[in-house]
């Protein structure tokens, strides 16, 4: 697809920004450089792929790929990164951010099929020049969510007093405010994942550990249209604790779900009554989740080629497609774009880079092994914008290495650059802690400890 307007890069500041104070860190000086720069590059998509006059980010890469709102989120809180980071400037960030926020604001709002959205929630894919509902995509609440929560973070991050910032501000919290969380409730226990104007809500409702979470905390802390705190309750029931190689965690296949609510979330310290019983916060549990991927590519169990203790990075992801090719003897099934996970697949050995880089603030020794690993033996999967979404040295192809990914997503970029900056920095989440509405959400969600208590009643 066309690239679309580059953001002004600003000269690097003299000294580090004051809410960009880096901690000290385990990792080398180099290893810092490196994530740095590999955070840069990953950030700049969100300023080529973002619409002139919507603000939209597109899906991907391809060309004709439509706008996805999950994107679009990550975009404006990746937004904070950029003008702390001096990537951008705060003029051209502010303006970004108010541009979006007013398209969300003035879309269309109503049952039509090809309105923009419904109840404050938006179709999960919408046209990138139109800005209207994409096809027969779904009205998406996760994919609402992390709009919302990307918004959010623009209006804690935009705090001065001049008309443009205001605005920001105005804007994110009437988008916030506009969403109807009990509309998505349906009567309940938990929130459904989608309604289409043909056929209304879909049947799934969200159960099980995943990146839920983010919604829940966003509908329980609404000033306006929220859920009843039973909702979380009826969700935590559902969750699977499992001992994996000898680690206790509570289980979720694809590495995005442990890593996806963090970009935004410090659990550090932080309980609700499941975990509290465990006696685990979320962030160790991400970090347990980190281990057993990396076992499992060191046991590699499928016999899949490139696997190790520097190799790993199993999650939903592009793909090489719906094949089933006799590879050394061995008849296996490869998936186009699929949730993948470990131990228990599905796995047709596509490995997903940007994953292993977002979860550096885990376990930054193992992570910046496993990308220095993939750097030297695998060049090719580095571009301009970081990573390309996966590869799979498996799949045969001319290429000895196998099949890699052209392209890049919007919603794999995000994390990379907000997890970078909390290892970093803890930017976003310093941020996400001045969020009245998110702290709502995690005091009526049960959470207690950490810096929620320090808190008081913030």
């Amino acid at each position: 697809m066309p690239e679309f307007r580059r953001g002004a890069a600003a000269p690097a500041p003299p000294t580090p920004p004051a809410l960009a104070q880096e901690p000290p860190s385990t990792l080398s000086t180099n290893d810092l450089h490196y994530l740095a720069d590999l955070q840069a590059r990953t950030f700049d998509y969100f300023c080529r792929y973002a619409h002139p006059d919507t603000g939209l980010v597109a899906d991907k890469t391809s060309e004709g790929a439509p706008a996805s709102i999950a994107a679009t989120g990550l975009g404006l809180a990746c937004l904070a990164v950029g003008v702390e980071r001096g990537l951008i400037t705060r003029a051209e960030a502010i303006a970004r951010a108010r541009r979006t926020l007013r398209f969300f604001h003035e879309s269309e709002q109503s049952e039509r099929p090809r309105a923009t959205g419904y109840r404050g929630f938006y179709y999960h894919f919408l046209d990138m020049e139109s800005g209207r509902r994409f096809r027969h995509c779904e009205l998406s609440t996760i994919d609402t969510a992390l709009l919302l929560v990307g918004a959010l973070a623009a209006y804690v991050y935009f705090d001065g007093h001049d008309e443009a910032e205001r605005d920001v501000r105005a804007l994110a919290s009437a988008l916030y405010r506009r969403a109807e969380w009990d509309w998505a409730f349906d009567g309940g226990p938990a929130v459904r994942h989608a309604w289409k104007p043909e056929t209304g809500f879909l049947k799934a409702r969200w159960y099980g550990y995943n990146e839920a979470i983010l919604l829940y905390l966003l509908a329980l802390g609404a000033p306006s249209h929220p859920i009843p705190p039973r909702s979380y309750e009826a969700w935590t029931s559902t969750y699977r604790w499992r001992r994996v190689y000898g680690v206790e965690h509570l289980y979720a296949g694809p590495l995005f779900i442990h890593q996806l609510p963090h970009c935004w979330v410090d659990f550090r310290g932080l309980y609700d009554a499941y975990m509290r019983e465990r006696g685990i916060d979320y962030f160790e549990n991400s970090r347990r989740a980190v281990l057993v991927q990396r076992a499992y590519a060191t046991r590699n169990p499928r016999g899949l080629k490139g696997y190790g203790p520097d190799a790993w990075g199993i999650t939903a992801s592009d793909g090489p497609g719906r094949y089933v090719r006799v590879v050394d003897g061995q008849r296996r099934r490869f998936y186009g774009y699929h949730a993948r996970g470990a131990p228990w697949g599905p796995d047709d050995g596509t490995l997903s880079p940007w994953a292993v880089a977002a979860a550096v603030p885990f376990a930054p020794e193992l992570v910046l092994r496993a990308l220095r690993h993939f750097d030297a033996t695998y060049p090719e999967i580095t571009n301009a914008f970081g990573y390309v979404c996966s590869f799979n040295p498996t799949f045969p192809t001319e290429d000895p290495h196998g099949w890699r990914s052209h392209g890049h997503f919007g919603i794999d970029q995000g994390p990379v650059v907000l997890m970078i900056e909390n290892y970093r920095s803890e930017l976003v989440w310093k941020l996400m802690k001045r969020c009245p509405f998110l702290v709502a959400g995690l005091r009526r969600a049960g959470f207690s400890g950490g810096w929620l208590d320090a808190n008081g009643q913030a």
